[in-house]
């Protein structure tokens, strides 16, 4: 859980000052394992929720009596109360859970490209960009290749030509006979670097996928970043998948 989400869902902004400061040490706790805060710390993180800042000598006083902490290691720090931390736990269940979140820091497919298409596509972005910061290449290659065939045919279905990538039976051809006809779609009408990226990172996706003593380096994959990202936004126009 996000604090974004937590904030949300625990209706922070309608609370007084001391529950805010109760939850949000309840948060970093979970979240960061911070066993033990200060008024200081609790009100600094008000502030930047833009919550506003509590004098800190009134909320150390009301941390002291509030049934709901026990004094800390040092003067001046506070621990929550473990039925207090039950209660909670009991309240928030979703951190006894492991998280599905992907988190990203945006290095190949920034959010501005994304964020506003839909969920899926957003996904699969922030998954491309996590396998390429935590040196999953091979994994990061077969996911640009997914996104880029993703996109093509959401195009055509946008264009109204998705006819033209389809086998006798109806079904979508494979990627190689996508890109083929891509490359030439006159009313696609792919930029001319485009036109040579699809076939560069569905290469590079195959690669990674079928070849056996084949691995996939960061060079490999970081030569072809930026025209990458202009693919996918490209498509992403074409597409009709922004909202």
């Amino acid at each position: 859980m996000t604090l974004e989400n937590f904030v949300s869902e625990s209706k922070l902004d309608t609370l007084q000052e001391l529950e805010k400061a109760l939850l949000l040490a309840f948060f970093h706790l979970k979240k960061e394992g911070l066993t033990e805060f200060g008024a200081s710390q609790c009100a600094r993180w008000m502030n930047d929720l833009h919550m506003g800042k509590p004098n800190v000598s009134r909320l150390e006083d009301n941390l002291r009596r509030s049934p709901k902490t026990v004094s800390g290691t040092k003067k001046g720090l506070f621990r929550l109360h473990h039925t207090y931390l039950k209660e909670l736990d009991a309240v928030f269940p979703q951190f006894a859970q492991k998280s599905q979140e992907v988190m990203d820091d945006g290095t190949i497919l920034p959010p501005a490209v994304y964020e506003k298409t839909y969920g899926y596509i957003s996904t699969l972005a922030k998954e491309i960009n996590s396998s390429y910061e935590h040196n999953i290449f091979d994994g990061c290659a077969v996911l640009m290749r997914r996104l880029e065939e993703v996109l093509l045919i959401l195009s055509y279905q946008n264009l109204g030509i998705d006819g033209a990538i389809r086998d006798a039976n109806g079904n979508y051809l494979l990627l190689e006979g996508i890109v083929k006809d891509a490359v030439g779609n006159i009313k696609l009408d792919l930029s001319r670097n485009s036109k040579t990226m699809v076939e560069e990172v569905r290469k590079l996706g195959n690669y990674s996928a079928h070849k056996i003593t084949y691995i996939c380096r960061r060079e490999y994959i970081r030569e072809k970043i930026d025209d990458y990202r202009a693919l996918v936004d490209e498509l992403l126009n074409k597409s009709g998948a922004r909202k």
